[in-house]
């Protein structure tokens, strides 16, 4: 799982970013003049392509937030309302108490645990506090759902940030992603590489986890930070592990097993678990149903 780790922490110091290539600039006088005419046709078709070409978000840390031990992020279902007692995702391994046994779940357990709520720039600009979990889990799922004492609104109103969005369509491969932590303030950019039909770490089991490309390094800390698809911005996942050194099934070494008990071990691989399916558990106010038509959430 993925929580902090003094390895982590060194990883990161030593971890420096690239510098971009410079670039000559063209000779001006050995560069071609464009008629009006071509100028024209250059912008008529850029124009063109800028409407054909699908509307890509900002992936930013508006909206994320960072917790005691891990990441998270402030969520709404697609039906959600203004005033609705706003939500915080995290890990089920994130919670306060401790790590769920596997078979357990939490539901509307009293919390007053506090997040600090992230700009767009990965400022933090304010204390957010739960009333309570309302949902917890490491069976199925690596998830934990917060209840906060305030509203979407009221949050929009005291720091202008809007909550992220579920989106309800699972992602396909090879969709670009990008886990935001808001424990580290740094991001990671990937693509979805494929699919998990059982992910093992210890004595958990998860289904269907999302695989990331090898591009996403997550470290410890980011456990909890929500995965959004790049050219939607929408929550698809959120991030919860990886294999750190090529352990089998272990702690901190997660292993594939397919439909026929095949194990796969992929060593520096990194894993999310998908979140499409948390809309249609959560109803009028924002309230848990887990009985209801299309939930797929592990029940008590």
């Amino acid at each position: 799982m993925r929580k902090p780790l003094v390895a982590s922490l060194f990883a990161l110091v030593i971890t420096g970013a690239g510098a971009a290539p410079a670039v000559a600039a063209p000779d001006p006088a050995a560069a071609p003049v464009k008629t009006a005419v071509g100028t024209l046709v250059d912008t008529a078709n850029k124009t063109v392509a800028d409407l054909a070409a699908p509307a890509v978000q900002a992936v930013n840390f508006a909206g994320t937030v960072s917790l005691s031990n891990c990441s998270g992020s402030v969520v709404r279902m697609p039906d959600s309302e203004d005033n609705d007692p706003a939500l915080v995702m995290t890990n089920g391994h994130c919670l306060e108490s401790g790590f769920p046994d596997a078979g357990e779940v939490i539901v509307d357990q009293a919390s007053t645990r506090t997040f600090g709520l992230l700009n767009s720039a990965g400022t933090r600009v304010g204390t957010l506090r739960a009333s309570k979990i309302a949902y917890g889990t490491m069976t199925d799922t690596d998830m934990a759902v917060y209840q906060l004492t305030t509203t979407y609104a009221q949050i929009k109103s005291s720091y202008g940030i809007d909550a992220l969005v579920y989106d309800t369509a699972r992602p396909t491969v090879g969709t670009p992603i990008t886990v935001v932590s808001g424990y580290w303030k740094r991001t990671y950019s990937c693509a979805v590489d494929g699919y998990a039909y059982r992910l093992k770490e210890g004595a958990w089991t998860w289904k269907d986890s999302i695989r990331y490309t090898s591009a996403c390094k997550t470290i410890g800390g980011t456990s909890g930070s929500p995965v959004l698809n790049d050219a939607t911005g929408k929550v698809v996942g959120v991030n919860n592990t990886g294999n750190e050194s090529g352990g089998r099934c272990t702690d901190n070494n997660p292993c594939e097993v397919d439909a026929n008990g095949t194990v796969t071990v992929r060593q520096g691989i990194n894993y999310g678990q998908q979140t499409w399916h948390v809309p249609a558990c959560f109803g009028v106010d924002n309230k848990l149903d887990l009985s209801a038509s299309g939930c797929i959430l592990p029940k008590p």
